[in-house]
C-alpha cells in the first residue's frame, strides 16, 4: 500500500476551490488512516462495543460519494455497493471476502466519477435527482452537497482516528 499524499487547503482560494481541496483533504485523512495495515487490521472492531472497522469506513464512504454524487446529484440510480434491503448497515459490515484492495478501488473509482460529475456544473446547480431534503422539501445543489461531503468525512475521521491509534497506536491529523 503507498502512502497517500494529503495537501493542505488554501487560505485564501475561492469558494469552489476552497470547498473541493477541503474535501479532497479529507479523503486523502481517511487514506491516510488506513495507510500500512494489513487486511486484519483494517478489520479489527477496536473501540468495543461498536463493530466500526477502518475497512468498514471506507466501504461506508464508497457508498457515499455514489448516493451524493451519482443518485442526487446526476440521478443516475447507482445500485449499493455493499448495502442491501437484507442488511441496510452492510457497508460497515465486510464480508470474508472483501479486501482493502477492492475496497480501495472502488471508493477511488467512486471519488474519481464524482470528481467528473461535478466538474461541468456550478455550485448552485440543482442536482438532477428526486431526493429532496426531508425536512423542507427543497432540491440538493452542489455546494450543499460539497459542504455535506466534507461532514461527513470529518466526522468518520474522527472514528478513523480512534480506530487506528486501538490498532497500532498511530495518531495524528
Amino acid at each position: 500500500m503507498t502512502t497517500p499524499e494529503r495537501n493542505e487547503p488554501s487560505t485564501v482560494a475561492g469558494e469552489r476551490d476552497m470547498l473541493e481541496s477541503w474535501l479532497e483533504y479529507h479523503r486523502e485523512t481517511l487514506a491516510l488512516k488506513c495507510a500500512g495495515l494489513d487486511d486484519k487490521q483494517l478489520r479489527e472492531a477496536s473501540v468495543p462495543p461498536s463493530d466500526l472497522t477502518l475497512l468498514g469506513l471506507v466501504r461506508h464512504m464508497a457508498e457515499v460519494e455514489a448516493g451524493w454524487f451519482r443518485n442526487v446529484l446526476a440521478d443516475e440510480k447507482a445500485a449499493p455497493l455493499y448495502f442491501s434491503d437484507a442488511d441496510p448497515d452492510g457497508d460497515f459490515h465486510p464480508g470474508a471476502d472483501d479486501t482493502w484492495e477492492g475496497t480501495h478501488a472502488a471508493w477511488r473509482a467512486e471519488i474519481a466519477h464524482a470528481r467528473e460529475l461535478a466538474a461541468s456544473r456550478a455550485l448552485d446547480d440543482l442536482g438532477d435527482g428526486p431526493r429532496r431534503h426531508r425536512i423542507t422539501g427543497e432540491p440538493y445543489n452542489l455546494r450543499w452537497i460539497y459542504v455535506h461531503m466534507i461532514e461527513e468525512y470529518a466526522r468518520h475521521n474522527g472514528h478513523a482516528d480512534l480506530l487506528r491509534e486501538r490498532v497500532d497506536g498511530v495518531t495524528g491529523d
